[in-house]
């Protein structure tokens, strides 16, 4: 009787060569999610020193600013990477966000700020539809789900570096050790930029997946466009695709962009009033909100490391649906638990590592299914139109949440309170993305798909 050969595990299946494209497009994506974090860092202090009292009411509107830009960056570089190459675009758009994330720090108005980090978020736009694209045509079809699911899940030690790294500039603001006069907000958005500029050094030597070559020869010889909205959105499969998945997308983004990132706002309001009480001045206090305001994303960020590594064994066991609604409905509870319920300097122990969890599990599913339901001719310009077109709804959640706070605080004696309602508001759009799901396909087990 012959005994049955048990499943290689997804990693023996790469060589050299797949490892060294997994590798560079892990660390474009792990660099750019530090940079985002480090943004999310930095708003509050930022908007407190460039618009004092506005700070919590103008604050959501610099993210507005980010993802919109982030939305019409994919856009752009999704199709780009299409047409010219998903090796060779993704090294522009990390030299376009890493420029632009050094230019924040040098912001003197409100006005500058948003500007700057409008353009940051063109070149962040561009790398995950760049990146899963990359290696979905790069590594062997067995080992793709877990390829691309785990560079989604690597993703998260960028996020928890951006934290430590904020932990590490509040010590030394706490110190007044911050050097050339610099202070944190300014720090952080310098430090942010080195790293990708690192990488742009690999990428440049980062070769085009065979997949894709052979497929744009083939598809010269055919008239195939690639990279063509008017092929992704004029096809009756791949426009059906795009749209529903981009509510999916939606939902989940505006989940974490719209409202699970503003944890900072609520973590600097309960340590500021947690240090009041015990007396400390207005600038120690500021020191301390960086540091903690660190640790919660590192706390965040722990969680949501096991939530994608979680979710990327459910997405292969149960299915790519099954994954997508467990994911969504997570995200709205640990997103309630946090708004409603993280009241003191303990709660943020175990609360944010459960919001992390909920929100950062649905992005894991992100990265293994897109690139299974568009071909090769649209597989960065599909992936690229649904999550980053969705920064786009994503980018009226903070403007939503900033109407909310504005029209509420007047009731309130603490502004976030009302930023608190307003957070949970907007989370019941997490459900919404469940109702896209009857509509697709489920993927499991199916090879990518071609014109």
């Amino acid at each position: 009787m012959t005994t049955p050969q048990q499943p290689t595990a997804w990693y023996k299946l790469l060589n050299r060569t797949h490892w060294g494209v997994f590798i560079v497009a892990s660390l474009a994506w792990l660099f750019d999610c530090l940079n985002q974090q480090l943004f999310n860092l930095a708003r509050d202090s930022a908007m407190s020193d460039l618009v004092g009292a506005r700070a919590t009411e103008l604050g959501p509107y610099t993210t507005s600013c980010f993802l919109i830009g982030w939305a019409i960056g994919g856009l752009i570089f999704g199709a780009l990477g299409d047409r010219y190459g998903r090796a060779r675009i993704l090294t522009l758009s990390v030299l376009l966000y890493s420029f632009f994330t050094a230019i924040c720090a040098f912001s003197w108005s409100y006005t500058i700020f948003c500007i700057s980090i409008a353009l940051t978020g063109l070149g962040v736009g561009g790398i995950f539809g760049l990146a899963v694209a990359l290696v979905a045509d790069t590594v062997p079809e067995a080992a793709r789900p877990s390829a691309t699911g785990i560079l989604q899940s690597i993703s998260s030690w960028g996020n928890i570096a951006a934290g430590a790294i904020g932990m590490g500039i509040g010590v030394l603001a706490i110190g007044a050790m911050l050097p050339f006069g610099l202070k944190a907000w300014q720090a952080m958005f310098l430090v942010g930029a080195v790293p990708a500029l690192i990488c742009v050094f690999f990428l440049a030597r980062t070769e085009e997946p065979e997949k894709w070559l052979q497929a744009k020869a083939e598809g010269e010889k055919r008239g195939i466009k690639f990279g063509s909205y008017g092929s992704l959105l004029g096809h009756k499969k791949w426009r059906k695709h795009a749209w529903l998945g981009l509510l999916l997308c939606g939902a989940g983004i505006i989940g974490l962009w719209g409202i699970g990132n503003f944890h900072p706002t609520i973590v600097g309001d309960i340590v500021r009033r947690y240090y009041e009480a015990q007396g400390h001045n207005a600038s120690d206090i500021a020191a301390k909100q960086t540091l903690w305001r660190g640790l919660g994303l590192l706390l965040q960020n722990i969680g949501g490391f096991i939530g994608m590594i979680t979710f990327v064994k459910i997405t292969q066991v149960k299915g790519r649906k099954f994954a997508f609604a467990l994911a969504l409905l997570c995200s709205f509870l640990s997103t309630i638990l946090v708004f409603k319920f993280m009241r003191g300097m303990t709660d943020m122990y175990w609360m944010l590592p459960i919001m992390g969890f909920g929100q950062y599990s649905v992005f894991a599913v992100y990265a293994i299914y897109l690139p299974e339901i568009f071909p090769t001719s649209l597989r960065s310009t599909g992936t690229s139109f649904c999550y980053n077109f969705g920064r786009l709804a994503a980018a009226t959640a903070p403007f939503t949440i900033g109407q909310i706070t504005t029209y509420l605080k007047t009731n309130t004696a603490n502004p976030v309170e009302a930023f608190r309602i307003g957070g949970m508001a907007v989370s019941v759009i997490l459900l919404i993305g469940i109702i896209a799901l009857p509509f697709l396909p489920e993927t499991k087990g199916q090879p990518l798909p071609e014109e």
